[in-house]
């Protein structure tokens, strides 16, 4: 969820991240995560407690939360699958034929 501030209402963290603020905590179906005071109105108290990364873009003034992990683990496997891509000329790319090298995956979506 992308913010422009960590002030966050009730509203907006349920639209957006799909936790509803309830007496027990926050919640996600069944799943209720106990808060302390602070927690209900920071958005970078909420997500440490929910285990949610969060990034500062200083330059745009934007704050990017989540997602939630529950678990405290944003991945649950460092496997990564199979991935053949055509390179720049067109031939076909395997992940896998880099093992033992650094690399770095960039992705984008228009949306």
């Amino acid at each position: 969820m992308l913010l422009s501030s960590l002030d966050i209402t009730p509203a907006d963290l349920a639209e957006r991240a799909g936790w509803e603020l309830k007496p027990e905590g926050a919640c996600k179906g069944e799943l209720c995560v106990p808060l302390a005071g602070d927690a209900r109105a920071s958005a970078a108290a909420l997500a440490e407690r929910l285990g949610m990364p969060v990034v500062h873009d200083e330059i745009h003034r934007l704050w990017a939360v989540g997602p939630s992990t529950a678990a405290g683990r944003a991945l649950e496997t460092a496997v990564v699958p199979e991935l053949v891509l055509p390179d720049l000329d067109g031939n076909e790319l395997a992940l896998s034929s880099l093992r033992g090298q650094r690399v770095v995956l960039a992705a984008w979506a228009s949306w």
